[in-house]
């Protein structure tokens, strides 16, 4: 029985990823003036105007509309952004709890990693994410002719009874210059992205292809679609491939669970895996707004576990601090790093990220080990 799984991404020109990239880039600049900077920035986009709202308390003095108008204009796009600023302060009934090292809002956050892939991570995700990634190095590079900022990938794999892969069908859609010359421009796809991922995987080329499908991409960006900070929650971490507990990560300071445990959960998830005693871990973690430690933690190997499971959760209560202070400080989360997050997905980057010069601790395996010592 052959099975059919899909996955996709966006690049950061996306109007939902210019949204995140834009709130990340606020958060970053609080952090790199103070490192316990209260951030929760959303931004919404649409045609010519820029909307900033959330809540944000620091000592940082930041422009939070020049921020917002260099980001635009760094992704790619030429025209000057409108900003509305309706950020405020921080609830102080929020901040009471948070104060003294408790959960920044409720919440469950999944963490997940898999053998099929070097990253830990399912191959539709990462292939999804290196074909926008590449296509926009390559349009930057000015290499990519034609082609503009906004762009979607999508790719269907294959599963045969022993889950052998093999590329389906890769869609891409990708924004273009008006007076284009189409035949360049999806041969170029084809033969210079498309091939070189699937190459890359050492998977087969003879694969179904949609680019552009409506036939037309001219018009992208928010001036396309309205654009909305964390509304590509599934993008930006499995691909679907494991659940998601619905809270986004851009925008949020570390002490915003919605981001600092869902980074944790993948750092326990990929470490357990890596240490070979699962091919394949998903991990649930919640939390209670104002409480330290979580509520609850839930681990399933889908049956390629060694090792009994509770005594993987044993484990973890044992050996790791699971608070948001005890988080923050596992993984050095108060760094200016998260803008780089929005391009290329929040997981599945190498640990020395020097593309975006950026450490992505929760990618580190330096736990292994210590899930090792269950086989003993």
């Amino acid at each position: 029985m052959k099975r059919l799984f899909t996955s996709e991404a966006v690049s950061i020109g996306h109007p939902d990823h210019v949204c995140d990239m834009i709130s990340d880039s606020i958060l970053d600049a609080c952090l790199s003036q103070d490192s316990d900077s209260r951030v929760a920035c959303e931004t919404m986009a649409k045609d010519e105007f820029i909307i900033l709202s959330g809540e944000i308390n620091s000592r940082a003095n930041i422009d939070v509309e020049k921020i917002a108008k260099d980001t635009v204009k760094n992704i790619g796009y030429t025209y000057i952004p409108r900003v509305l600023n309706l950020i405020s302060k921080q609830s102080p009934d929020i901040a009471q709890g948070v104060d003294i090292g408790g959960a920044g809002d409720q919440g469950i956050m999944f963490g997940y990693a898999n053998s099929e892939t070097p990253e830990f991570m399912p191959l539709a995700i990462t292939m999804a994410q290196e074909l926008v990634k590449l296509a926009t190095s390559l349009r930057k590079s000015g290499e990519f002719k034609y082609a503009g900022p906004d762009m979607k990938s999508q790719v269907t794999l294959e599963y045969d009874e022993n889950k052998n892969a093999k590329v389906h069908t890769i869609l891409m859609s990708i924004q273009h210059s008006e007076s284009y010359n189409e035949k360049e421009f999806k041969t170029f796809i084809k033969d210079g992205i498309m091939n070189k991922i699937a190459e890359k995987h050492n998977l087969n080329t003879d694969f179904k292809l949609l680019i552009n499908p409506t036939g037309k991409f001219v018009i992208g960006g928010p001036e396309g679609d309205a654009g909305l900070t964390g509304r590509k929650i599934i993008v930006d971490s499995y691909g679907g491939y494991a659940p998601h507990g619905g809270g986004a990560f851009s925008g949020k300071d570390p002490t915003k669970v919605d981001r600092s445990a869902a980074y944790m959960a993948r750092y326990l998830a990929k470490n357990i895996v890596a240490s070979d005693i699962a091919k394949e871990c998903l991990i649930q973690l919640s939390y209670a707004i104002g409480v330290r430690k979580p509520i609850s933690i839930f681990i399933d190997c889908k049956g390629t576990n060694r090792i009994n499971e509770q005594s993987i959760i044993n484990l973890i209560y044992e050996k790791f601090d699971l608070s948001p202070l005890g988080i923050i400080k596992k993984l050095d989360l108060k760094r200016p790093i998260y803008s780089q997050t929005c391009n290329g997905g929040h997981f599945g980057r190498k640990f020395l990220d020097e593309e975006n010069k950026i450490e992505c601790t929760w990618e580190r395996l330096d736990s292994v080990k210590i899930f090792k010592n269950l086989l003993k």
